[in-house]
């Protein structure tokens, strides 16, 4: 699957989830001041693009360091992707969190929910796959950040619109799409591979 930055830009959407993110982040500021809940959202989603943008230019020095290949990160995403969409699909009967006392500051806001493992993922298999349009990545990733931003900072607003089920209904319409995006990867690896063992023989 060759990337664009629309594609991309829908892929990240898919993998940050800012609407699955929403009770999330509803619960974590319990205990923040109602005047003080914006300033936090911002801040902690500021905390995840800036992680976000440092493993897109230290992605390839790292996989070089690990002595991973291309290939084996894209099979490897492939595989996160699908376990995260499966869990949008089919949510576990996790029990809510506790409020946490005080501001959330970088976990659990910032990472995992956000910049997690899938998340840092994508962006350095983007940045593997085309090197060369790493800005493009960067833009793709800035406008991620900005629709995060503003769903979470109406994320009560829109819990109280919508209700629960409306709200889990879209995730998991979110879940089918990263289903198959995820499929597409793994096929895409895996012919790959069989092109390198043809050419290696």
């Amino acid at each position: 699957m060759t990337y664009t930055f629309v594609t991309a830009t829908i892929l990240l959407l898919l993998i940050t989830d800012p609407i699955g993110n929403i009770p999330v982040f509803v619960n974590a500021l319990r205990g923040v001041a109602p005047e003080r809940r914006m300033k936090v959202i911002l801040r902690e989603v500021l905390i995840a693009f800036l992680i976000l943008l440092t493993f897109m230019f230290i992605g390839d020095a790292f996989l070089r360091l690990m002595n991973l290949s291309d290939l084996s990160l894209q099979i490897a995403g492939a595989v996160i992707l699908f376990l995260i969409a499966l869990r949008m699909i089919f949510p576990g009967g996790h029990a809510a969190a506790e409020p946490l006392v005080g501001e959330p500051l970088i976990v659990p806001l910032a990472i995992p929910a956000l910049a997690g493992p899938s998340a840092i993922a994508t962006v350095m298999l983007l940045v593997s796959q085309a090197p060369t349009r790493r800005l493009e990545w960067v833009a793709a990733l800035s406008v991620t950040m900005v629709v995060c931003a503003v769903v979470l900072v109406l994320s009560e607003r829109l819990q109280r619109v919508a209700g629960d089920r409306v709200m889990m209904a879209f995730e998991r319409l979110m879940g089918l799409i990263l289903v198959a995006i995820s499929i597409e990867m793994l096929l895409r690896g895996i012919k790959l591979f069989i092109a390198q063992v043809d050419a290696g023989t």
